[in-house]
């Protein structure tokens, strides 16, 4: 009988993973006992996936907000600093805040509205409308935004925001002043000197202050590029993609990966022969439609990856098939018919017809975001995925 499975996506338990562990080691034992628990097999070009969070705990890769401090005094000089567009988050961005409002004299906070880069809101934009207020032109200070809006509480986690940075800088011994505005340069007539705080958006934003005549700009991947009197740091990605640890730390992304993912596809190789693909992935990149926040508050989605995921997928609409070129056949004449157009297809389908509605996006995007739902983020214990079937087609 034909095999009737495509992709499968497992979520692997692991031990809690501590720094020190050996994480290649961890990986690929979790896997291959899995499985055999399970009773399958590992294939050719089976995934491989750990999150990154797991992957920086057993780095070690992890700083202090003091060390955060020391950083940014050392950028900006304990003066005023424009400090714009972070995002809505206390996992994300509360202690890195925190450790900015430590090493700065006084902060002026440029929030975005109505919602913040990746999707969370102050307030609604049918508001906005109702009030006569254009977001892309006025600038609101905290109290013009209180008369309008009032006390607003984020859907989900019941903060309000502007309230909740506005205490934690306070808290801090550091003067603080509030202003929404979506225009980078607005922040030029409160300062001078500015850490740009947005993940995708943050090369424009240096740009764009920089031709305006800024006199300081870093954004947050500029801090804690090195070591801080022994503490963690990304050279690529700084305090991007950082995770509150605990009161008084963070944990950043992980460095070196690359050595791991391919230690991860080596030792599989060595165990059973198999050639799988291996990857670290971090936020996924997809939206919530109800709650309207982009999930990917990473600076990228996989940080690492084996030679084999790089690229986008190259496959053909079958629909359009079996409604275009093959209107005329059904049952067995049309699968026939369908799976050798599949296995005589073009290298790249790019710009044809044929693939239209496929999806045009980076394998390792696709990938790392079904990782990222099939782990979640709470207490399922299963920091690593094994993705099954996913080079897979009609024809296999």
């Amino acid at each position: 009988m034909e095999r009737m499975i495509g992709t499968i996506s497992r979520g692997v338990r692991a031990p809690i993973i501590r720094e020190g562990d050996d994480i290649v080691e961890i990986v690929v034992n979790s896997v291959l006992d899995a499985a055999k628990s399970e009773n399958f097999e590992l294939n050719d070009r089976d995934v491989v996936a750990v999150t990154e969070a797991v992957v920086a705990r057993a780095q070690g890769n992890y700083a202090t907000v003091d060390h955060i401090a020391c950083d940014v005094k050392a950028k900006f000089g304990n003066e005023t600093v424009g400090v714009i567009f972070p995002i809505l988050s206390r996992n994300r961005f509360a202690m890195c805040l925190k450790g900015i409002a430590r090493g700065a004299k006084k902060i002026v906070l440029m929030l975005s509205y109505p919602s913040d880069e990746v999707g969370n809101h102050l307030v609604d934009l049918d508001l906005l409308d109702e009030k006569g207020i254009n977001p892309w032109v006025d600038v609101l200070s905290e109290e013009q935004y209180r008369e309008l809006f009032g006390y607003r509480k984020h859907t989900f986690t019941g903060v309000d925001y502007i309230e909740y940075y506005k205490e934690l800088i306070q808290n801090e011994d550091c003067e603080v002043e509030i202003i929404l505005a979506n225009d980078c340069r607005a922040i030029l007539q409160y300062a001078k000197n500015v850490l740009c705080c947005d993940i995708h958006s943050r090369i424009r934003t240096k740009r764009l202050l920089k031709a305006a005549g800024a006199d300081i700009v870093y954004s947050l991947d500029n801090i804690l590029t090195s070591s801080v009197e022994g503490g963690g740091y990304n050279e690529n990605y700084g305090l991007l993609g950082s995770n509150k640890a605990t009161e008084d730390s963070v944990k950043l992304f992980p460095r070196n990966c690359d050595p791991i993912v391919e230690g991860i596809q080596n030792r599989i190789l060595e165990l059973t022969g198999k050639h799988v693909e291996a990857m670290i992935y971090g936020d996924g990149a997809f939206k919530d439609p109800i709650g309207k926040i982009w999930e990917l508050a990473d600076p990228v989605v996989s940080p690492a990856y084996t030679a084999g995921l790089e690229g986008q997928p190259n496959e053909i609409k079958l629909k359009y098939l079996a409604d275009n070129d093959f209107a005329d056949l059904k049952g067995e004449e049309l699968k026939n018919a369908i799976s050798d157009y599949i296995r005589n297809k073009d290298n790249d389908l790019v710009g044809q017809m044929v693939s239209q509605g496929t999806t045009p996006r980076r394998l390792t995007d696709l990938i790392g975001s079904l990782c990222d739902l099939t782990s979640g983020s709470g207490d399922k214990g299963t920091p690593i995925v094994l993705v099954q079937g996913y080079f897979d087609n009609y024809t296999k």
